[in-house]
């Protein structure tokens, strides 16, 4: 289940020309079956009116704390401890200067000021400002009391200029609340290397070899791991799917740079999950120049690539193992023989011949092996389930080998 389900949450939107963004906040988090009541500072009614937030979340809109007609307006302490989390976006610099200073003189400082739970705060702001020493104290300040200041996007603001200060995207929003509000934290202190997505091996500047692997298995791990309190380094070939925020992201292109990458975070790593469809053979001579596609033939001499899996399963040091195979056929038998060839400690394999699961899909079926002789298979379910079956099994096998070698 969704840790945002069943969840109580209070939206707080400052003035900032982004607060139009916090509409489509809100749909999504009421999508996840949250229950969100919104709280709008003066300045965001310049942007967006309360009666655009009172339809998405069924509920009534906090404005003036000095409402007499408010219901809620006198019970902003029993409001501010019944949520679960109280999220801030977009969070100006005046909004951070007063949560950080503890001012409390509008209905949504007040809240703040009286939450003993979770915080959270997306910035908005133009210009230099995200950079400006003041604010920076601010941001240092809310951070040092245990509240989450994310890290604003860069790109085009709205005075015209360019930088940092960009509300940060939605779905890292939502995402930074499922780990601030995730039940299971049972990661912490893990530092977890992960690859995904294909390898491109250059055939010329034009041309390359490369596979259908779209990194949603790998990337659905590094999300499931973050989330569950670990630190992440995520090293990727080609996708067309943006990093899980608060990974160490690497971006690759071949199979011998994945591998020089992997080797140089291997040593911090406590547990490598090589999810990647790493390509078996590489071009002997990839051409400088186009290859005319005028030819009647073309021959390419292929040479194979480096094992990483078995490399890594090799110089591991203390780290757990987990390695990926996509089969066909006889599955099991296959992975054990594969788990057996590269050392490793786990291997997830499922069948790339059946459809809708596997390569460049939303589901997946797979099959865990170990080298302890365990062998378990996951029903069909969305690959962000299948991540938590594989770092469930990752814990117990480890757990279970700790206990053996204590006998």
């Amino acid at each position: 289940m969704d840790p945002l389900a069943g969840k109580r949450l209070i939206l707080g939107v400052t003035g900032s020309i982004a607060a139009y963004k916090s509409v489509y906040l809100l749909r999504e988090l009421t999508r996840l079956d949250t229950e969100v009541t919104v709280c709008l500072t003066e300045g965001a009614r310049q942007f967006v009116g309360p009666l655009t937030f009172r339809t998405l979340s069924g509920r009534p809109v906090l404005l003036d704390l000095f409402d007499p007609q408010g219901e809620a307006a006198v019970e902003h302490v029993a409001l501010a401890e019944r949520a679960h989390a109280i999220v801030v976006a977009p969070a100006t610099a005046h909004a951070l200067a007063k949560a950080a200073h503890g001012l409390a003189d509008d209905f949504l400082s007040t809240l703040l000021l009286a939450a003993r739970g979770p915080l959270l705060f997306a910035p908005a702001m133009d210009g230099g400002m995200w950079e400006h020493p003041a604010v920076r104290a601010n941001v240092e300040t809310l951070r040092a009391r245990g509240a989450i200041v994310l890290e604003p996007d860069a790109g085009a603001l709205a005075s015209g200029l360019a930088g940092v200060g960009r509300l940060p995207e939605i779905e890292h929003i939502v995402e930074a609340l499922r780990r601030l509000l995730s039940p299971v934290a049972d990661l912490a202190g893990e530092r977890v290397l992960i690859t995904a997505g294909p390898t491109r091996e250059p055939i010329d500047p034009v041309r390359y070899i490369s596979n259908r692997s779209s990194g949603k298995m790998g990337y659905a791990i590094a999300t499931a791991a973050l989330r569950r309190g670990a630190r992440v380094a995520l090293v990727s070939g080609p996708t067309a799917i943006s990093p899980p925020p608060g990974a160490v992201f690497v971006p690759v292109q071949s199979a011998e740079d994945m591998r020089e990458a992997v080797l140089q975070h291997l040593g911090d790593a406590t547990i490598v999950i090589k999810a990647a469809a790493v390509a078996d053979y590489r071009p002997a001579h990839p051409s400088s120049a186009k290859i005319r596609s005028s030819q009647e033939r073309l021959s390419i001499e292929l040479h194979p690539n480096p094992d990483i899996l078995k490399e890594v399963a090799a110089r591991r040091g203390a780290a757990f193992v987990v390695g990926f195979a996509a089969e066909t056929g006889d599955v099991a038998a296959r992975a054990a023989a594969k788990l057996r060839d590269k050392g490793v400690d786990l291997l997830v394999a499922n069948d790339v011949s059946r459809e809708g699961i596997g390569f460049d899909a939303d589901d997946n079926e797979v099959v865990l092996v170990d080298r302890w002789g365990g062998i378990q298979q996951t029903s069909r379910r969305p690959k962000a389930a299948i991540a938590d079956a594989i770092l469930d099994r990752v814990l117990a096998l480890r757990a279970q080998a700790q206990t053996i070698r204590t006998r």
